[in-house]
Order: structure tokens, then sequence, then C-alpha cells
């Protein structure tokens, strides 16, 4: 990937420049020219059992691997990087316990992309610990809950993991020959408690998502819209926070409104091509944030995969992505990358 920040630049080491982070694309500085990486931290290896112990009971477990977004390795002599589980989980009939993809995403609208993730700074995205129940289109659960917070003047983040309540999610599947639509929903508890600053505060706050997948022909069209009052590290890979520290010491949640849509195009039985949009915008409390803090981002992509064989792809595409921060200062970030993957 060759990767050119316009106001500043993103140290080596950054997972900014592993994938798209829209929360580290540099505001305000001053660019120093594109950088090239190589890496295969991508990699994911998984391994499953489903086993029918008898007509009534179903058992199955996954586990799922792969090295990003881990603090070992370096690139200067062997590139060594530690693994990171992605999903760990055991199923029982209807119920899911262990760490999977939360409850309120939809995983299925995600676009195929060179990029990690695609739509990463516009998508609602998380994967977490819970216990679920499924019934038919229809799932609930319970998943760990956890806060962060902008600080009074907007200078940090604080990882609070003071909670006494579990998040609640929920979505409901409408599936057909003409695609799906996915109704999500989530309700959290929001708290904070520091008692050598004498503060104890909690809030309730929510999101609702909508989204789907229409095939047209072999083609198909992926959307997403959501809003929320203190989603925070459920959209946009933390872009911002769930809530600001006020002068008083209680907490206001922080709104946030965004989505998608991509396009995938087949112009042959190899060769296909996804162009996607992506938005985010941020209502923060600015007399509790100050001007420092993200209030949007936009990004844009386009690519083309060749697969030779099924199991075998290669890619490339080009992003552009802008950060805004509430005084009305952005930073961008254009970045053309490739790829080569075989599915096994």
């Amino acid at each position: 990937m060759v990767s050119d920040f316009s106001d500043g630049e993103v140290a080596a080491g950054s997972i900014g420049r592993d994938f798209f982070v829209p929360s580290t694309i540099p505001v305000g500085g001053e660019g120093e020219g594109a950088v090239t990486d190589f890496h295969a931290r991508q990699s994911r290896v998984n391994f499953g059992v489903r086993h029918q112990v008898d007509e009534n009971n179903r058992l199955g477990a996954f586990v799922e691997f792969d090295f990003l977004a881990t603090a070992g390795g370096n690139e200067r002599v062997s590139n060594s990087y530690s693994p990171r589980m992605r999903h760990a989980f055991i199923t029982w009939n209807n119920w899911l316990v262990g760490q999977t993809w939360n409850t309120f995403m939809d995983v299925g609208t995600l676009p195929e992309s060179v990029d990690f993730i695609g739509p990463a700074g516009s998508t609602t995205f998380g994967r977490q610990t819970q216990i679920r129940y499924t019934s038919g289109n229809f799932a609930v659960a319970l998943e760990n809950p956890e806060t962060t917070i902008t600080p009074f003047g907007g200078t940090g983040r604080i990882v609070t993991d003071d909670h006494l309540m579990p998040e609640l999610a929920a979505r409901y599947t409408w599936k057909g020959d003409w695609g799906h639509v996915q109704l999500g929903g989530m309700l959290r508890q929001l708290a904070y408690e520091d008692d050598a600053l004498g503060i104890d505060d909690d809030e309730m706050s929510w999101g609702v998502s909508v989204s789907g997948k229409f095939p047209i022909g072999r083609d198909d069209i992926r959307w997403m819209v959501h809003h929320g009052d203190g989603l925070g590290r459920h959209v946009g890979l933390n872009f911002v926070n769930a809530a600001v520290l006020t002068d008083t010491g209680s907490l206001e949640p922080i709104g946030t409104t965004g989505g998608f849509v991509a396009y995938r195009h087949w112009w042959s039985e190899r060769l296909r091509s996804t162009a996607v949009f992506g938005y985010l915008d941020v209502d923060n409390p600015v007399q509790y944030t100050g001007t420092g803090v993200s209030s949007g981002n936009w990004s844009g992509q386009v690519n083309l995969f060749y697969s030779p064989v099924d199991t075998l792809s290669f890619g490339v595409e080009y992003l552009t992505a802008e950060r805004e921060i509430e005084s009305g200062e952005s930073g961008r970030l254009d970045r053309l990358q490739f790829t080569g993957k075989y599915s096994f």
C-alpha cells in the first residue's frame, strides 16, 4: 500500500499504516510525502466444529486468529507479529456463548474491499464476548459493556470499565430472493466512577441501524444507515467517544449519524469491481469537548478484483478519505493498495 497523508504523517508501527482507521488521519500539520508499506498481517486462520449430538441437540465451536493490531513484531529483521483472537465461541442449539461479531452489526453488508474493513469510518463494527439467543430471523444478546469518554476540554480518552449493566443488542432480518434487510438496536449504560476526582455518573445510551443487500442479477447493492446517542466505540472504529465529561463531572452522550452504500459489478466470470462511499457526522457538545475533536469523516473506494480460480483473488484499490474536526480544519488520506488472497 502507498499512503499519502495531507496534513502530517502517521508514525511507523501505527495501526493506521496497516489499514484504514479514520481517527488516525492527521489534521493541521504538514504532509511529508507518500509512504509505502508491505505486510501480511491480515492473514487469518480458523478452526470450527459442528456436531449433531442427537435429534434435539447440536453443538459447535469456532476459533479464529489473525495478526493485526498487536504489539509484537517490527519491520527491521524478521517481521514477527503476535497473533490475536478474533472469534472464540461455542454454540448449543439456539444459544451462542463467547466472542464474535456484536449482534447490532450486519456483517453481510460489508462490501468486498482490498482494505481490511472497507468503509471503516462509517459502518457499525465490533467483536465482543456475549450470550446470544437466536430464533429464526430474530437474535438478542447480552454483551460485554465498555465506555470511552472524552475528558472535559477534549484532550485524550478515558476507558472506564465501570459498568454494572451489560449491553443489550437485538436484530431482526427479513430475507428473500430479493436480498435481505436488517433492523438492529442497542441499549447500553455509560458509566464512569473515580473517587479521587469525585466523579460517579452513568447515563443510558442507544442506537438503531437499518441495513441491507439487494442483488441485481449477479451484481449487488449493499447499504447501511445508523443513528445513536452514545454509540461511541460501536461506530467508525471508535472514531469518537460515547460521551464527554462536563465541567460538573457528569456524562453528556455524543450523537452520531452515518452510513454507506456500495455497488459491486461483475465485468466477467473472473473480474469484478466494487465502489463504496461512506459518511459519518458527529454531534459534539462543543461547550464541553472544545473544537479540537473529530466532527465527521467521509471516504470513497473503488477496486478491481481478479480471480483466476475460485479460491484465489488479486485486487487493487484506490481509497480517499477525509477527517474533519470541530474547528473546521481537515486532513486527507489517499491510498493505493494491492492484495493477494487464497481462501481454503
